[in-house]
């Protein structure tokens, strides 16, 4: 505990040092080579050699194996927490959180339909790697290697339990979030997570004032609500959820037998644990639950027509993302003036070179809002299935005799762990005596003779 609190202090004093640092002014401010010049934003860090692309692949590989090795083989709680400082320091601030998983969906997005575009090696390894190995141990990913995950976990002090109701809404956003940003990727409109990512601005010390202030207000969230922006935000999160609830080895409370006493579900703040459940027996009291699952089946695929038609009905606000799409409002717009500016802007020499070819500008446009249409249907169906299987995983009972964590929903933090009086035991801090023995254990033999 002192070590944590100690580390917690660090955390908030670099916090606010580096919210300083976003916040406060250039000292060496750029030349004003015009009087009313503007400096263009620099949205990606430079790129790094091909050589120093493959440490980084190197390094995630690593601490995906020590993360898996730490939460299902050593269960240590200690050892994830050093893992997370590790990885803040290194893919957070020395990295500047570029590049990093949570982004490289946009990257293979834009790959698969856009034939110009070459998907960088070290974009498609980041995509792939975390995926490949929640298929096989769960979210080791989320338990130390992201630094958004650690800086979150690192920073929480007196976590409160958010309602079931509030967390399975919630709990859609990622999904939709994920949806729309490959639909803007797809399209070559922009890359919607690295640009609204409220974490990066803090690890680069730099950033404008909204998202520098809603990375913050999620650190302050985060004091009391365990990782809100990986709960509710995080569009890789949604990948990995879909991943892990397959993965083939999972993280265990108890190194033997489950004793009941409700401990790990106290000890988690993301609201992963999951209590017994003891189905009927007979299979006419589950007729109902088989009733209702066979009718939100058959609602599904009505939910992903009509949310389908919906987002084809957003086609023309959201391909305005696209500079092409801007570009020809800009130039058609009727309030747009004859005369260019005594000061040339990008805005104005963008419009000069329309007007050479304003034609192949208007089909250009056209061919993009097609595609937005196109996508807008898919993007809504995408939408539609995901509410309709969310609400068939809530209507299962799967049976469970013991707390386990989901499979899903647990990001490997190791906080269960020490929670659980048979954990103590193996780790020496209690007697085994202490400990009640399973059911059925203690029972007297009531037939001695035989």
């Amino acid at each position: 505990m002192r070590f944590r609190r100690i580390l917690q202090l660090l955390m908030w004093l670099w916090l606010g040092w580096s919210v300083a640092s976003a916040f406060g002014a250039q000292r060496f401010p750029p030349p004003e080579f015009e009087t009313d010049y503007v400096m263009p934003v620099t949205a990606t860090p430079a790129p790094r050699s091909l050589a120093m692309q493959y440490v980084d692949v190197a390094v995630l590989a690593g601490a995906l194996a020590v993360a898996t090795w730490l939460a299902i083989r050593r269960r240590s709680r200690r050892g994830l927490i050093g893992l997370s400082v590790f990885s803040l320091v290194y893919f957070g601030f020395y990295r500047t959180g570029c590049i990093c998983p949570i982004g490289s969906p946009q990257n293979v997005a834009l790959g698969l339909f856009d034939p110009a575009y070459a998907v960088p090696l070290t974009a498609a390894a980041f995509f792939v790697l975390p995926l490949v190995v929640a298929l096989f141990a769960g979210r080791s990913f989320c338990a130390g290697v992201c630094p958004q995950g650690a800086l979150q976990d690192l920073v929480l002090i007196r976590p409160i339990k958010v309602p079931a109701w509030l967390e399975n809404a919630l709990g859609i956003f990622p999904y939709v979030f994920l949806g729309l940003g490959v639909l803007l990727a797809a399209t070559g409109s922009t890359f919607l997570f690295c640009r609204y990512d409220p974490f990066v601005p803090l690890f680069r010390l730099s950033g404008n004032v909204l998202m520098v202030s809603v990375g913050l207000g999620l650190l302050i969230l985060g004091m009391f609500v365990g990782r809100p922006y990986c709960r509710f935000i995080c569009p890789y999160g949604a990948l990995l959820r879909i991943t892990s609830a397959v993965s083939r080895w999972r993280v265990r409370i108890t190194p033997n037998y489950c004793t009941q006493c409700r401990l790990c579900e106290e000890s988690c703040p993301y609201g992963a644990i999951r209590e017994p459940v003891l189905l009927p027996a007979t299979p006419e009291s589950l007729a109902p639950d088989r009733r209702r699952m066979l009718r939100l089946i058959l609602v599904t695929p009505v939910l992903m027509a009509l949310a389908g038609w919906v987002g084809s009905g957003l086609a023309t606000p959201l391909s305005k993302l696209h500079p092409t799409v801007a570009l020809a409002e800009g130039y058609y717009a009727p309030g747009r003036p004859d005369a260019p500016p005594p000061v040339a802007t990008p805005e104005s020499l963008a419009l000069e070179r329309a007007a050479k070819n304003p034609d192949t500008l208007r089909t250009d446009a056209l061919a993009v809002r097609q595609r937005f249409v196109t996508g807008g249907w898919w993007f809504g169906a995408w939408v539609g299935l995901v509410i309709g299987v969310r609400l068939i995983v809530l209507s299962l009972r799967p049976s469970r005799t013991d707390f386990e964590p989901d499979r899903s929903a647990c990001v490997a933090c190791g906080r269960c762990y020490t929670s659980c009086p048979n954990e103590r035991v193996r780790l020496g801090l209690l007697p085994p005596e202490a400990i009640p023995p399973p059911p059925g254990r203690d029972l007297p033999d009531s037939n001695p003779a035989s």
